[in-house]
């Protein structure tokens, strides 16, 4: 059974920084792409960064390059997203994917809140 389960969210200020997290179980980690999505109130859910495996290429969406940082730790089933800078506008929950032989998993999401 494959479970994504991401922790690290909270309350920042603007300008402040949050490491989340997302630990798998039931998969092959070092196989699969991992994904960070988000989804604000009101809005679709959006990719935010991806990772492939083994070569560690990533990708961002615009709106976060520069300021967010992906990376996975294959030796602990973790996938990370370094979140600096935050802007009110990162304001979303965020989850965690995997797509594992054509069926997309999801964590449950963890709330990040940027506001003073």
């Amino acid at each position: 059974q494959v479970q994504l389960v991401e922790s690290g969210g909270g309350l920042v200020q603007p300008g402040g920084s949050l490491r989340l997290s997302c630990a798998a179980s039931g998969i092959t980690f070092s196989r699969y792409a991992m994904n960070w999505y988000r989804q604000a109130p009101g809005k679709e859910r959006e990719l935010v960064a991806a990772i492939s495996s083994p070569d560690g290429n990533t990708h961002y969406a615009n709106s976060v390059k520069g300021r967010f940082t992906i990376s996975r730790d294959n030796a602990k089933n973790t996938v990370y997203l370094q979140m600096n800078s935050l802007k009110p506008e990162d304001t979303a929950v965020y989850y965690c994917n995997g797509r594992v032989r054509l069926v997309d998993y999801w964590g449950k999401g963890t709330l990040v809140t940027v506001s003073s």
